[in-house]
């Protein structure tokens, strides 16, 4: 992830102004769906695969995109405010396109495993 702010400190050490790179929180914000999307594919395989029906499978998407949500804080060392404007861009961007994405592979995968 690339840093998306900076601060100037003045002489005293004290943060007088916080500026954020527009390019470099595209950037991240790119990662974060594109992670998203990827485990939203990969998690409808395996539980198509684990034959998840109803519920079962919905609360599984929902483990998964918290645990995918832990690991981008946990990769951005806890300290969001450095690579994002707030946590609701790292905890809820990209989750109902991962879901759409999720069901079509978890259909899939269940279909072929279990139907055919």
């Amino acid at each position: 992830m690339a840093v998306s702010s900076q601060e100037k400190k003045s002489s005293n050490g004290v943060n007088e102004l916080l500026t954020f790179n527009a390019e470099n929180m595209q950037n991240n914000m790119k990662i974060i769906y594109y992670s998203r999307t990827f485990l939203s594919i990969i998690g409808g395989v395996v539980a198509g695969i684990l034959g998840f029906t109803g519920l079962k499978g919905f609360i599984f998407y929902l483990l998964l995109m918290a645990v995918t949500s832990v690991v981008l804080v946990a990769k951005a060392k806890f300290s969001i405010q450095t690579y994002f404007d707030s946590w609701n861009r790292v905890l809820l961007d990209g989750f109902l396109g991962g879901l759409m994405s999720f069901v079509l592979f978890w259909t899939f995968a269940y279909d072929i495993v279990h139907i055919f």
